[in-house]
């Protein structure tokens, strides 16, 4: 079955390109060109993917992104935009983005890093099933569901997956590079930064107190380790 792509872009030009390609790949596309019609579209139907730009008429991307995560969807989110700043990406992902492409960008990259992201999505036998508590949290591995306390905790599909390859991994030191490996699917070439911003993510959300992780501790100089 072909995967499904959203495109969220008010640029026609970009949006017959972007089309044109995907399909030419294999990929059905369906495309809004404003924000209020990407979210309306991102929350009634079913997409393995989804291309949200930031500068968009009518509800922009920032918001966009929020609302679906709120919303309960949890279909992978890659955000395009003209932006270069680090801020704008670290707002990105804390709003439950998955990944992130500056304009103008090449092809073949956003091809790569499509797939990649597509890929770490998918289930894997070889993960961890059923249910999973430390603390005051609660994971319900196979629907998706985490809960703090007794009340419901927005992740993003990449959130949720570092969360069970560390959960998976838990004792065990893991590196930056294999977790971009592992749950981005990315070449070592890809900045390690990437990971810490999710790292701090998931701790404020998860960790009673995020300055100072109970679960997910730093092993400096190595990279992560789970502890419950």
């Amino acid at each position: 079955m072909r995967k499904k792509i959203l495109l969220i872009e008010d640029e026609e030009g970009l949006v017959m390109t972007l089309t044109h390609r995907l399909q030419a790949e294999g990929y059905e596309v369906a495309s809004a060109g404003d924000g209020d019609l990407g979210l309306e579209r991102g929350r009634s139907e079913s997409f393995d993917l989804i291309l949200l730009d930031l500068m968009l008429p009518g509800r922009p991307g920032f918001e966009v992104c929020r609302e679906l995560r709120q919303a309960q969807i949890a279909t992978p989110i890659m955000m395009l935009t003209a932006r270069d700043q680090l801020l704008d990406k670290v707002v990105g992902f804390k709003l439950g983005a998955d990944d992130y492409l500056t304009k103008p960008f090449e092809m073949a990259e956003l091809l790569a890093r499509l797939e990649a992201l597509l890929r770490r999505s998918q289930p894997n036998p070889a993960l961890l099933h059923g249910e999973s508590r430390f603390g005051e949290v609660e994971v319900q591995w196979d629907s998706g569901e985490v809960r703090r306390a007794g009340a419901a905790v927005s992740l993003s599909a990449r959130e949720f997956r570092l969360l069970q390859y560390l959960v998976q991994n838990r004792n065990k030191i893991v590196s930056r590079q294999q977790l971009l490996h592992e749950v981005w699917g990315y070449s070592a070439q890809t900045s390690t930064r990437t990971v810490d911003v999710h790292i701090a993510w998931l701790r404020q959300k998860l960790e009673p107190a995020p300055r100072f992780p109970r679960y997910i501790h730093t092993v400096h100089g190595q990279g992560y380790k789970f502890i419950a």
